[in-house]
C-alpha cells in the first residue's frame, strides 16, 4: 500500500536523510577509517618504492645495455688506434731458372710503414672525442630512464587516485537511483528526475571504466620502461599530495645549458670533425715505407766463387702529384661546418623545450595551489549544501547529482595538475630527457683507425 499520510512522508524524510548521510560520510573521513580497518582484517600488501623501480630499470632496460655497448665498442677503437701498423716480412728470389739453378739469388726482408705528419695523434684526437660522445650518451640514456620511471611512477599514482575518486563516484551514483526510484515510487520525484540520475549513474560506470584502462595503460607502460612488461600490478609507495619540489628555475636553467648530456655530445662532435679535418689535411703528405733485407747470392763472379752474402734498403713514397686528398678534406671541412651548426641547434633547442616544460610547471603548480587554497573546498561546500537540501527536502536529487559531478571533475583536475607538475620538475631536473625506449645513436667512428700506409712492393 503507497506511503500518502504525514507518517509515510515523514518516514521517506527520515530514510532520504539515511542514505544521504551515508553517502557523506562515505565520501568523507570516514572512508579512510574504513580502509584502515580493511588494511588491518586484510593480509599486508607488497608496495613498491620508487627507487626500487629505478634500480631494477636501469639494470633491465635494454637500451642501458645499448649504451654500455656503445661505449665499450669506443674504448676497442681507443685501443685499436694506439697501435702502430704491423711491418711485413717478405720472402724473394730472383733469377731462377731450370738451365742454371745455381745462379739464384734469395734474400729475406722486412718493411715498415712509417705514419706523417702526425696522423697517428690526429687520429687518436679524434677517437678520444668519441668517448667523450660515448661516455654521454651513457649517462644521457641512464638519465632518461630515470626520468621516465619517475614519470611512470607518478603517472600510475595519478591513476590510481582516479579510480578511487571515480569508484566512490558510480557507487554514490548507483545508490542514488535507488533512492531516486524510492521517491518515485512514493511520488516525491518526477520521471524525468530518476532518468537524469540514472544518465549520471551511466556516465559514471563509464568514467570508471575509462579510468581503469587509463590505470592498466600506464602500468603497461612503467613495467615497459622497468624492462619488465610482464610484471604485475602492484601498489606504489608514494604520496602524490605530498609537497611538491620547489625547482630553483634559473639554477636548472643554468645546470641544462651547462651539463646538459645531448650539449656535450654536440660539442664533442664539433672537437672531432676539427681533428678529422686535421687528419684530412695531414693526410697531403704521404707516409713512406722503409725495406731492408739480406740474402745469398749463388751467382759467380769472374774469378769462378760466388757472390755470396748480400744486403738491400729501399726507401719508398708515393708522389702527391695527382690526389692531394682534395676531396676529403672539402667534405672533412662540410662536416665540421655541420658539427658547429648541430651544437647551435641543440642550444636553441634546449631553450625552447626548457620555456615550455618551465611553462608547465609554473601552471601546474599554480592551478594545485589554487584548488588547495579555494577549488576544492568551494566544490564540497557546494556538493554539501546540496545535500542538506536534499535531506530537508528542499532540492531535487538530480541538483546534488550535478554538485557531486562538479566535485569529482574538480579532484580529477586537481590529481591532473599534480601528476603535470610532478612530470615537469623530473624533466627539470633531469636535463630535458625522454624516450627511455629510444635506441641511443651509434657513434660515427670516422676517421678510419687505420692508418692507410704504403702499398706493398716487390723490388723487380
Amino acid at each position: 500500500m503507497p506511503l500518502t499520510t504525514r507518517e509515510g512522508i515523514v518516514n521517506v524524510r527520515r530514510y532520504v536523510r539515511a542514505i544521504v548521510v551515508l553517502a557523506t560520510v562515505a565520501g568523507s573521513a570516514t572512508a579512510g577509517v574504513a580502509r584502515v580497518i580493511a588494511q588491518d582484517r586484510a593480509p599486508a600488501v607488497q608496495f613498491l618504492r620508487l627507487e626500487d623501480l629505478e634500480r631494477r630499470a636501469l639494470s633491465a632496460n635494454p637500451t642501458v645495455a645499448q649504451a654500455e655497448a656503445i661505449a665499450r665498442s669506443v674504448a676497442g677503437r681507443q685501443r685499436q688506434v694506439s697501435l702502430y701498423p704491423n711491418p711485413i716480412v717478405g720472402y724473394t728470389a730472383d733469377d731462377i731458372a731450370a738451365r742454371e739453378p745455381g745462379r739464384s739469388r734469395h734474400f729475406v726482408w722486412v718493411q715498415q710503414s712509417i705514419i706523417t705528419s702526425g696522423k697517428r695523434g690526429l687520429v687518436q684526437r679524434a677517437v678520444q672525442q668519441e668517448a667523450v660522445h660515448a661516455a654521454a650518451e651513457q649517462e644521457m640514456q641512464r638519465h632518461r630512464v630515470r626520468n621516465a620511471v619517475r614519470m611512470g611512477f607518478y603517472e600510475v599514482l595519478g591513476a590510481a587516485r582516479l579510480v578511487e575518486l571515480r569508484r566512490d563516484l558510480a557507487r554514490l551514483a548507483r545508490e542514488a537511483v535507488d533512492v531516486s526510484e524510492d521517491l518515485f515510487n512514493i511520488g516525491q520525484a518526477d520521471r524525468p528526475d530518476v532518468l537524469e540520475v540514472t544518465i549520471e549513474a551511466e556516465r559514471a560506470e563509464i568514467e570508471l571504466a575509462r579510468t581503469d584502462n587509463d590505470l592498466a595503460r600506464a602500468w603497461q607502460d612503467l613495467a615497459a620502461v622497468i624492462g619488465e612488461p610482464d610484471l604485475p600490478y602492484t601498489p606504489l609507495a608514494g604520496d602524490l599530495e605530498a609537497e611538491l619540489p620547489n625547482v630553483d628555475e634559473a639554477a636548472v636553467r643554468e645546470q641544462i645549458l651547462k651539463e646538459s648530456p645531448e650539449l656535450r655530445i654536440a660539442r664533442a662532435r664539433v672537437e672531432h670533425a676539427k681533428a678529422s679535418l686535421a687528419r684530412a689535411r695531414a693526410d697531403r703528405v704521404p707516409n713512406f715505407f722503409v725495406r731492408a733485407g739480406a740474402g745469398y747470392n749463388f751467382d759467380r763472379t769472374e774469378a769462378g766463387r760466388e757472390v755470396g752474402t748480400e744486403f738491400r734498403l729501399e726507401v719508398g713514397v708515393p708522389l702527391p702529384i695527382f690526389d692531394r686528398n682534395q676531396g676529403t678534406i672539402v667534405q672533412a671541412e662540410a662536416q665540421q661546418r655541420l658539427a658547429e651548426a648541430e651544437l647551435r641547434r641543440t642550444e636553441l633547442s634546449l631553450r625552447s623545450r626548457l620555456a615550455g616544460v618551465v611553462r608547465t610547471y609554473r601552471d601546474s603548480r599554480r592551478i594545485v595551489e589554487r584548488y588547495q587554497q579555494a577549488v576544492l573546498g568551494a566544490a564540497q561546500q557546494s556538493y554539501q549544501l546540496y545535500l542538506a537540501r536534499a535531506q530537508e527536502m528542499a532540492a531535487a536529487y538530480p541538483q546534488v547529482m550535478i554538485a557531486r559531478r562538479t566535485l569529482g571533475q574538480v579532484r580529477a583536475e586537481y590529481v591532473r595538475a599534480l601528476v603535470d607538475a610532478r612530470h615537469a620538475a623530473v624533466l627539470l631536473e633531469g636535463f630535458l630527457l625522454a624516450g627511455a625506449l629510444d635506441a641511443p645513436a651509434a657513434i660515427p667512428g670516422e676517421p678510419n683507425v687505420t692508418i692507410e700506409a704504403v702499398p706493398f712492393t716487390v723490388t723487380p
